[in-house]
């Protein structure tokens, strides 16, 4: 894989990993309510659900590339498709704001994990950004397909982990930063939504490498 693809790729894992969905709302209101390092747990426990995904993901979508001859067609405008739909969530009216805090009871570790593991697992955001957005940037060419998707996934488990760990860190400090400062996070929610478009267009006009 050529350093641009990599590149292009691991923007859209940043992409992912700063639209809000239930990791982060976890995460967040783990933290606001249960203190730094109960985040950081439930946090090992969400990236290690995404893992489990990841492996899944990567042998499915491999399977699917190798089996049928549109597959990697239909994989990406389901990508762009998945895009657009992230850029909706980000600005559709109503949405929860993520760092309004939700009082949870406090959990062992043990229980931080599992929760996080089941919320990984279940976060459809995910698992759809395996199989949609992840195929177009495998080249059949190369070989290896499974482990190219290895490669792809893990990038995307290292960016969520980077990112999501200066949200768990920063959460109380952010809280109170967005608190009195509704624009800015209008804003942000604004410019994320056209960037995803943007890349959402891209990735359907793009054609097979």
């Amino acid at each position: 894989m050529t350093a641009t693809t990599l590149l292009a790729f691991a923007a859209l894992s940043v992409g992912l990993a700063i639209t809000p969905g239930p990791n982060m709302l976890y995460l967040v209101s783990r933290t606001l309510t249960q203190g730094r390092r109960a985040g950081m747990v439930s946090l090992a426990g969400c990236q290690a659900g995404s893992a489990i995904i990841m492996m899944g993901a990567a042998g499915g979508v491999t399977a699917a590339l190798l089996a049928v001859p549109l597959a990697y067609d239909a994989m990406r405008l389901g990508g762009a498709a998945y895009l657009l739909w992230l850029a909706w969530q980000s600005v559709k009216p109503g949405g929860q704001p993520i760092f309004l805090p939700r009082p949870m009871p406090a959990e062992s570790d043990a229980r931080l994990v599992s929760v996080g593991i089941a919320t990984a697992v279940l976060n459809p955001k995910v698992a759809l950004f395996y199989v949609a957005v992840l195929p177009p940037f495998m080249d059949p060419a190369l070989g290896g397909l499974f482990w190219q998707a290895i490669l792809l996934g893990g990038i995307q488990v290292v960016i969520c982990t980077i990112f999501d760990a200066a949200l768990v860190l920063g959460a109380g400090g952010v809280a109170r930063f967005l608190s009195v400062r509704p624009l800015w996070l209008a804003t942000q929610r604004w410019v994320m939504a056209a960037a995803l478009t943007l890349l959402a267009a891209k990735l359907a006009l793009d054609g097979r490498r």
